[in-house]
């Protein structure tokens, strides 16, 4: 039982590859931050603001979240503060392990194997899962975004469970309007399950190509929003901001709760570490400048989206848009699809690129099948654990609902985040000589306040997020049990696995 807690040596989590044999080192500081607001920007910003700052009510009339309304820029801030403290310690680890496994590496080094485990299986709530309801909610943009020049048929923009879950009369008609085969309905989300694909086959080929498109659909999602901001703040009624927090704090803390998928992203660059040359200086700057550039950018959306309309009106899969519908800036609206479509094409790269690395990692571990530490021959990135969560996440968002999937994604995401400020505190009490080219300020108050923080926000989201989390958790347990207990690496005494060809 002791080596379920046994800790891998840092020594043996900074691996170099001076044969040229490992992944390449091409990412700088601002491919970083460019990585960052790619992950962090989009689906976030563009589908759940109008719920944080609306609320959410069931079918039946009942208040299921309260919606901070105009304070929704406090639920921001709030959020920005928790993460804050979370990148902060991303950044010490990151600096001291420059691993592709993230959070996963940096739990093994501190923590112990179990624990390490269960952070590599709770990422994927992440990355994987997270990613299914980015590209369901790409789809539907892609629809509005093209709807005036193509008709694309409902029944190839909306899965099966989507609209089994919907409440709309018109989409619950493609029930029975749907062509049928083998007597069920055929309902599924093509333009999802393309994009998908499209962007794992992108990861194949090189991260150097990743990321100059990143780099591009970066540039493209902020012009966008500065337009919003622009011609929104010259239509803001002052009147729309009051009353300021018709929920108090309690709308704030749900709101933010609502809203953390907005944030979630900052962390999937860590996983960049082997592809990024001098980590140990450039991961902490990407890290730490990315967060601060998106919060601020929030703070300043959602402040024109609650004066623009009143907050009431914002909740819509769409709020950005639908504000200026509301606000008659119809002629804007094709805009905002368009930057939501790149926003999220640009979210589901990273995502797509994090996953994979995280199975990379503990592939070379033996807690998963060596397959997974393959790297391609030619451009040198983990091609069968790209193509294998590529193929799971395009055939889950071609007939999934993404409803409850977001707070799904929000509480693995803040269980992480948990780990990883305690991580930092037991690294400093255990190896406080340990060269640490970045050092969390004030480590006492950061870690345990980061945890904390976490953890606060975590208690704003549903009873429905608490039970899934704990069923996947023990899925990952029985996993665990079954394979990755007896096919470790360190419990067994041998060296990690290194990457294969």
């Amino acid at each position: 039982m002791k080596s379920l807690w046994a800790r891998k040596p840092i020594a043996a989590l900074v691996p170099d590859s001076p044969d040229g044999t490992g992944m390449k080192r091409t990412l700088g500081t601002r491919d970083l931050i460019a990585l960052s607001i790619g992950a962090v920007i989009g689906a976030g910003i563009f589908s759940t603001l109008g719920t944080a700052a609306a609320g959410e009510v069931s079918s039946t009339g009942e208040e299921i979240r309260y919606g901070a309304g105009p304070a929704l820029i406090l639920s921001f801030v709030l959020l920005g503060a928790v993460c804050s403290l979370a990148a902060l310690c991303y950044a010490e680890l990151a600096s001291m392990i420059p691993q592709a496994g993230s959070a996963y590496a940096y739990s093994y080094a501190s923590l112990g194997e179990l624990i390490a485990w269960i952070i590599g299986w709770d990422l994927i709530l992440e990355y994987a899962v997270g990613n299914v309801a980015v590209a369901i909610a790409w789809g539907g943009y892609f629809e509005s975004l093209v709807s005036p020049w193509f008709d694309i048929p409902g029944w190839l923009t909306h899965g099966y469970f989507q609209v089994k879950a919907s409440s709309s009369p018109e989409i619950l008609g493609l029930l029975e309007s749907a062509p049928r085969l083998m007597g069920l309905p055929v309902l599924i989300n093509l333009p999802a399950f393309l994009i998908v694909a499209a962007i794992t086959w992108l990861l194949v080929i090189g991260v150097r190509e990743s990321a100059r498109a990143n780099n591009i659909m970066v540039l493209i999602k902020l012009a966008v929003l500065t337009l919003f901001v622009v011609v929104g703040t010259i239509h803001i009624d002052p009147a729309n901001y009051t009353p300021f927090a018709p929920n108090g704090f309690t709308g704030v803390h749900q709101g933010a709760a609502i809203v953390f998928f907005a944030y979630i992203g900052f962390d999937a660059i860590s996983t960049a570490a082997e592809e990024t040359k001098d980590p140990q200086r450039t991961l902490p700057r990407g890290i730490l400048w990315g967060l601060g550039i998106c919060t601020l950018i929030y703070v300043i959306v959602g402040a024109v989206a609650t004066g623009l309309v009143p907050y009431e009106q914002l909740k819509s899969s769409d709020p950005l848009a639908h504000a200026f519908e509301v606000a008659g800036l119809t002629q804007f609206s094709w805009i905002i699809a368009l930057g939501a479509v790149v926003s999220m094409s640009a979210v589901l790269l990273v995502f797509q690129y994090g996953q994979p690395r995280i199975f990379y990692a503990m592939a070379r571990d033996g807690l998963l099948p060596k397959a997974a530490a393959k790297l391609h021959p030619k451009y040198r990135t983990p091609h069968v654990t790209t193509i294998i969560t590529g193929v799971v996440v395009a055939s889950a968002a071609l007939v999934a609902d993404d409803a409850a999937t977001y707070d799904l994604t929000n509480i693995g995401t803040l269980f992480a985040f948990v780990v990883v400020c305690l991580g930092v505190l037991v690294l400093r009490i255990t190896e406080p000589d340990r060269p640490r080219p970045f050092r969390v300020p004030a480590f006492w108050f950061v870690t345990l306040g980061g945890a904390s923080a976490c953890f606060f926000v975590m208690k704003g989201l549903p009873l429905r997020a608490w039970k899934g989390f704990g069923i996947w958790l023990v899925i990952g347990l029985v996993i665990y049990a079954l394979y990755g207990y007896r096919n470790s690496k360190l419990r067994r005494g041998l060296d990690p696995l290194p990457h294969e060809d």
